[in-house]
């Protein structure tokens, strides 16, 4: 029966069965019935009281709203809400569970017409936020989403483009250009993704050298219908390609093609094409990464790259000179490209999968910026696949002896009520695991490390794990580098007494056994070891993070690394060496060296920047402090760049109280040896 019953004889129902709510949500509910009221009315039980209290089974979360509103002052405290009552526990917790359950989230293309309505009726955006609780940027892009072309919005409305994908769209206001778009891309691979749907939208024209231009080529594209506009006073290179949703769907068909093909070729589950030169977040969704094996290079392999590179030294040499030639140039030019696609072709192997696990793993097709298809070294599986490796080392539903096993069936529940009853155990161990902060670090630092055991097919039961990323060359080795030799003796000198354990659970008792500082060195050791490489550039080498980190940490990069030939000199234009030179002593010095040919200068400036050369105490400290640009850590936006002649930082090399860190005058004594 339905009646109205005061706000305060209102209280929470121990059946309820939403157990998790959503802030932001909530205040949106809040500001809602603030506005316009309670329109649905609360579904409660009674206590056999007929004054209550009432145990509200369904619209809880209007109960909480209707609450924090009397307690603003904004309701009375016994303000009377519609409630329907019913009669016995069961009939409550089927209606909480009905409300729930079959509630239907409202369709994106329907907000959008809802917004705009009320806007053609007066109302402004911001009031349409206030009034709903939400944000001015949401609704604005509602709104924004409700100008969409006709057949994309219909498409929305429909479900057949994601909101995000429908977003894309909204990148510019041409109508036109967005069902032109939406015309070309079809149904095809480019279709559900929002990249390839921002970048057709923003991008007016294409030019020739774009890499989905090299991939499908100019006669395939004109045989398509689509047009170009070249430039008479220029050479082919400038053209514009003018159709590029067109270039893109070509692009992505023939992409499709060759991953199918990649796939098939490689035994592999999937090859899943992106136009991209990398793999990004989104793509992987839904994935997990299994950990590979690259292959070494071989004897005669690391020889033939070293000869490779002599060569392209040597080119370099050529192009550098003055005197050379437009024509040797050229030539030079194309054959530095030439050896480094060689050079690339044996240092990129692919990682080496077991021939039993290829059917169930897969990878990415991308496309490099010279429009080459190429497969990616990274490899992955269906998230919930069992009988594959984890990142953590460990096989999931596995027993370790190469055979795969079906999941347990226990008679009489159906595998929906095992899964259910699975996660409903997981969260009772995750309660008592988080009440037990100590337990829990233990466990984050094992979770992390225990791959130092050797492979273990045994599941651990977590998605925690801490692997090392992925480097991009895979032959390149610093022995005798100072942080090198410091993060061996750091690794060399960790307790590994706990590995010796035949089980997982038996190496976590010993590992708990372990000191406080045995462990906690090995929890610096786990997160040390997952850093990507990164520089002070702009573009995907850049990390804000870690320059914040640096910094935070007051690091002196000089006293760890310095400039020599074989790691700088040599490797750099002649134009970047003088100007190194030029920051530290200013032109005299840089002039000094003008006219020194490049092997001379490498080895001039591998003494100066090491502090042996005869100058100024400032010119000495200054070259000794000298780090290239991008090996520098970044100072934040609103600080000044700090001078290298102002006092060194409080945990900097040689500092008071630094840990571990060597001196300058150390590390160059190191690198010296070594070279």
């Amino acid at each position: 029966m339905i009646r109205t019953i005061p706000l305060n004889k209102l209280v929470s129902s121990p059946r309820n069965v939403r157990r998790r709510t959503d802030e932001r949500a909530d205040l949106e509910l809040k500001a809602d019935i603030e506005a316009r009221g309670l329109l649905q009315n609360l579904v409660v039980t009674s206590a056999g009281k007929p004054r209550g209290p009432f145990a509200v089974e369904a619209g809880e979360r209007r109960r909480r709203a209707l609450q924090s509103l009397a307690e603003e002052g904004k309701l009375p405290k016994d303000f009377e809400v519609c409630c329907l009552v019913v009669e016995g526990a069961s009939a409550g917790r089927e209606a909480s569970l009905a409300e729930n359950f079959q509630r239907l989230s409202m369709n994106p293309a329907d907000e959008c017409l809802a917004f705009q309505q009320l806007i053609e009726q007066g109302a402004d955006v911001e009031g349409i936020a206030r009034r709903f609780g939400l944000t001015v940027r949401f609704v604005e892009g509602r709104l924004r989403l409700a100008n969409l072309a006709p057949v994309v919005f219909d498409a929305l409305g429909a479900g057949e483009l994601s909101l995000d994908v429908a977003k894309a769209y909204a990148a510019t206001p041409d109508r036109e250009r967005q069902a032109w778009v939406f015309e070309q891309v079809g149904r095809s691979y480019a279709a559900n993704h929002p990249d390839s749907i921002r970048r057709m939208m923003t991008q007016a024209t294409a030019s020739a050298s774009d890499r989905r231009a090299r991939l499908v080529g100019e006669e395939a594209y004109v045989v398509a219908g689509g047009r170009i506009e070249r430039d008479l006073f220029s050479d082919e290179g400038n053209s514009r390609w003018l159709d590029v949703a067109l270039l893109e769907r070509l692009a992505v068909e023939k992409m499709e093609v060759l991953a199918a093909e990649a796939a098939a070729e490689n035994g592999l589950a999937f090859v899943r094409p992106t136009l991209d030169s990398w793999v990004c977040h989104s793509q992987v969704e839904g994935l997990r990464r299994v950990p590979v094996e690259t292959p070494p290079l071989s004897h005669e392999e690391t020889a033939r790259v070293d000869a490779l590179e002599g060569e392209v030294e040597d080119l370099v040499d050529i192009l550098q000179d003055e005197e050379t030639s437009g024509a040797e140039r050229e030539q030079a030019e194309a054959k530095v490209r030439e050896l480094s696609d060689a050079i690339n072709a044996i240092v990129n192997k692919l990682p080496l999968i077991d021939e039993a696990l290829k059917p169930q793993v897969g990878a990415f097709l991308i496309l490099d910026e010279q429009g080459r298809p190429r497969l990616d070294t990274s490899f992955y599986a269906e998230a919930g696949l069992g009988g594959v490796p984890n990142e953590d080392g460990g096989g999931r539903d596995h027993d370790g002896s190469g055979g795969q096993i079906k999941p347990p069936r226990t008679a009489g529940l159906s595998q929906r009520l095992v899964d259910e009853l699975a996660m409903q155990r997981r969260d009772i161990l995750a309660v008592h695991v988080a009440a037990d902060p100590g337990l829990a670090l233990d466990l984050a630092i094992f979770l992390m490390i225990d791959r130092e055991a050797g492979y273990s097919g045994e599941k651990s039961g977590f998605s925690l794990t801490a692997l090392p990323p992925s480097n991009r060359l895979f032959d390149f080795k610093t022995p005798g580098a100072a942080a090198t030799i410091a993060r061996e003796q750091a690794t060399e000198a960790l307790d590994r007494s706990w590995t010796g354990g035949e089980t997982r659970a038996a190496r976590f008792d010993a590992f708990r056994s372990l000191p406080d500082e045995a462990r906690a060195a090995w929890l610096g050791h786990a997160v040390a070891r997952t850093l990507e490489p990164t520089l002070n550039l702009a573009g995907e080498r850049a990390c804000g993070f870690h320059d914040h980190l640096g910094r935070m940490l007051g690091i002196d990069v000089a006293g760890w690394w310095r400039p020599t030939g074989a790691n700088y000199f040599d490797r750099v234009p002649k134009s970047v060496t003088l100007e190194a030179l030029e920051e530290i002593g200013g032109e005299p010095l840089a002039g000094r060296y003008a006219k020194a040919k490049k092997a001379e200068l490498a080895q001039s400036c591998e003494r100066i920047f090491s502090g042996d050369f005869i100058a100024e105490v400032e010119v000495k400290e200054a070259a000794l402090a000298w780090v290239p640009e991008a090996m520098r850590f970044a100072p934040a936006q609103s600080e000044p760049v700090k001078p290298f002649d102002e006092p060194e930082a409080e945990n900097a090399p040689g500092a008071k109280g630094a840990v571990g860190e060597p001196s300058s005058a150390d590390a160059n004594h190191e690198i010296e040896e070594a070279a």
